[in-house]
Parts: C-alpha cells; structure tokens; sequence
C-alpha cells in the first residue's frame, strides 16, 4: 500500500501556494483549534510563526510544511485533511487575505485501511522540528 498522507491541497490551492511562495518566498501553515482566524488554516512566511513543542507536522502542501495544533490533532487525527480555497477573506495574519482568497480545510473519514497504516507511522512535533534546527 502506498503511503497514506494526512494533509493535501486542491488544485487551486496549490496554485494560490505558488503564488504566495513567488511573492513571499517558502510558506508554512498552521490549523489551530481557536476561535476566530485559528479555525481556519494560517500560512505565514515560513520562520514568521513560532511553531509549538505539542503541534504536529502533518506533512507538506505545495513542497510547504502543515502543522496542527496538538488539541486539534487529537480531535481530527481519524480524518484526511484537504486544503482548498474559497472567494473571501481569510484570517487577518494569513498571506492570502490580500489576494482575495482564503484556504479551507475541508475533510474525509480514514478507511479502515488507511487508519491501520498510520498508527504505524510516527508523528513529527514542532519539538522534533527545533531539534532537527539545531
């Protein structure tokens, strides 16, 4: 079986991500579980956001890391994250509120399969992510 991933990105998101990444050089995103502008999936130049011990790397959009704040990922780790994009205003820290855009994250349910797969997969913190800088 090929490797199941957590996180991926529509089309038109990743195109928005080129975009970004043209103008603003690498990205980074982070969901949260906060009200307001953390519900929705943040990108930030990557280094401008001080990522958490407890939040995990979900993987990468766009050749750009995603991470989830540690709360967040227990309430969703039984579901498939994928980032789209929507007309409107995003959060008010996120790059593409300029563009008149904002990322989505909409979701799908794990196969059973799937599931089985990732309990054998670790998961990356933004612990092992400093670490790994140092």
């Amino acid at each position: 079986m090929a490797s199941v991933s957590r996180v991926s990105a529509t089309p038109a998101a990743l195109a928005l991500i080129g975009q970004l990444e043209r103008k603003h050089g690498p990205v980074m995103f982070h969901q949260s579980g906060g009200c307001c502008d953390g519900s929705a999936p943040m990108c930030f130049p990557r280094g401008e956001f001080l990522v958490g011990d407890q939040d995990v790397l979900l993987g990468e959009i766009g050749g750009q890391p995603f991470y989830i704040g540690g709360a967040q990922f227990e309430y969703w780790r039984h579901t498939h994250l994928i980032i789209d994009v929507v007309p409107g205003r995003g959060g008010m820290f996120s790059l593409e509120g300029p563009e008149g855009l904002r990322f989505l994250t909409r979701s799908r349910l794990y196969s059973d399969a799937e599931a089985r797969e990732l309990e054998t997969q670790p998961l990356r913190t933004g612990a092992d992510a400093a670490a790994a800088q140092r």
